[in-house]
């Protein structure tokens, strides 16, 4: 319980610190679209780059790339913490998923329900209002220190981690491109190859590293986006380590007293000792849980390098509000959507479903608490983005799109914190 605390710690601060990247990442890039060089930050995000492979040739800009490319590896990490939460974390049983797989579906739900209400004839777009951006409301609560119930950033961290599920589900089923079939039988070869590595005990991570690449290319070649083939690596990833910790424990005590019993007054390690220091790294790698090894690993990339370049390739946006005033209707269904979908939403289905006593309230959290994070959820920010850059083409409704999605966030996190702040 200790060390999966720490680590929950861990994995918060540094979700805080990605957020205030994104947050620099975000206004660098809306204050360079702006600027005299706004025509050149265009042109280099637009730039074609190509790859040919046999008789696949993939060639998107340089924003597709980071989009589906880079993009694929933060769903792999996003994947992998869903796994790691269903098996052994916040979700891996029915009475400690069940309230935040609630209050996460009523946040999903609401909130497109709300978009729909407002673009009847154009439905699409209902996507970008049901996601959450994690890293931004961890992030603030993480600024408000002691004042935040730690049990309120657990419950932040599992409706998010079920969230990502449902934006995971919404990307492959309703934003895709024309479907080339012929390409399935391939993507299924691959994907049973990668999961025979599993069944056959092989924890080493290139072979399915190498493999998740040959399965990314044939994902998009069928037109599925190419970002879910990410996802689809990450639940065949094994989570068992090769050897249990009290083999390594032994194992590594014998190297520890062959070490010791060794020592020479010579000034540099004997063979002996090299061996045992070998022998000890060796156990090291095995004791290692794969899964968890390359979560760690695609965390800080993601959080540090994937999410800041996302943020600064897509969210630079002229600010021109004659673009909302012609979509008005399309801007209006996000913010509603974002700013009361999603607090009506959390709030609403956990309220109700304890009412019905279908799920049971921790007694850790208080309503108000779950208020607060409803409003926090409503900051849909890159995530937000992300799918509006699927569900729309035209260049003036993803500029608007992204203007409404910037002031729903900022209005979402604000109301959030005076409400944190109100009752502490």
């Amino acid at each position: 319980m200790i060390k999966q605390f720490i680590s929950l710690e861990k994995f918060i601060n540094k979700e805080a610190l990605s957020g205030v990247l994104l947050f620099i990442a975000t206004v660098a890039a809306v204050i360079v679209a702006n600027s005299s060089i706004g025509q050149d930050y265009y042109d280099l995000w637009h730039m074609p780059l190509g790859l040919t492979i046999g008789d696949i040739d993939i060639s998107m800009t340089l924003t597709y790339w980071i989009d589906d490319g880079l993009m694929a590896l933060f769903f792999l990490m996003v994947g992998l913490e869903i796994k790691r939460e269903m098996l052994i974390g916040e979700l891996s049983s029915v009475k400690k998923a069940s309230f935040p797989i609630v209050a996460a579906i009523g946040g999903m739900v609401v909130p497109a329900l709300i978009y729909v209400a407002f673009n009847q004839n154009n439905p699409l777009g209902f996507g970008v209002p049901m996601a959450t951006d994690i890293a931004f409301a961890l992030g603030i609560l993480m600024l408000l220190g002691n004042r935040v119930n730690p049990a309120l950033k657990l419950f932040l961290v599992a409706l998010a981690v079920v969230d990502d599920l449902g934006a995971v589900l919404v990307v492959a089923t309703v934003y895709t491109s024309d479907i080339q079939s012929q390409y399935f039988l391939h993507a299924g070869i691959i994907y049973g190859l990668i999961w025979m590595l599993n069944i056959n005990g092989v924890r080493k991570i290139l072979p399915y590293l190498i493999l998740g690449i040959a399965l990314w290319i044939y994902i998009h070649a069928i037109g599925i986006h190419a970002t879910i083939a990410g996802v689809l690596l990450a639940f065949a990833i094994p989570i068992r380590s090769e050897i249990d910790e009290k083999n390594f424990i032994k194992d590594t005590q014998k190297s520890i007293n062959d070490f010791e019993e060794h020592i020479d007054e010579i000034p540099v390690l004997n063979h002996h000792q090299i061996e045992s220091l070998e022998h000890i790294a060796y156990n090291y790698e095995k004791v290692q849980n794969p899964l968890v090894r390359l979560e760690h690993q695609l965390h800080g990339l993601s959080a540090f390098f994937i999410m800041p370049l996302f943020a600064f390739s897509n969210a630079g946006v002229l600010i021109d509000f004659s673009g909302v005033s012609a979509n008005l209707m399309i801007v209006l269904g996000v913010v509603f959507g974002l700013i009361i979908g999603k607090p009506v939403g959390i709030f609403g289905f956990t309220y109700l479903a304890c009412k019905l006593k279908i799920i049971t309230k921790p007694d850790n959290i208080s309503w108000d608490d779950i208020l607060a994070v409803g409003f926090l959820g409503g900051i849909g920010f890159t995530m937000s983005i992300f799918i509006t850059h699927l569900a729309f083409l035209d260049e003036g409704i993803i500029a608007a799109v992204k203007l409404g999605v910037f002031a729903a966030s900022f209005i979402a996190a604000v109301i959030g914190v005076i409400l944190i702040l109100r009752k502490n």
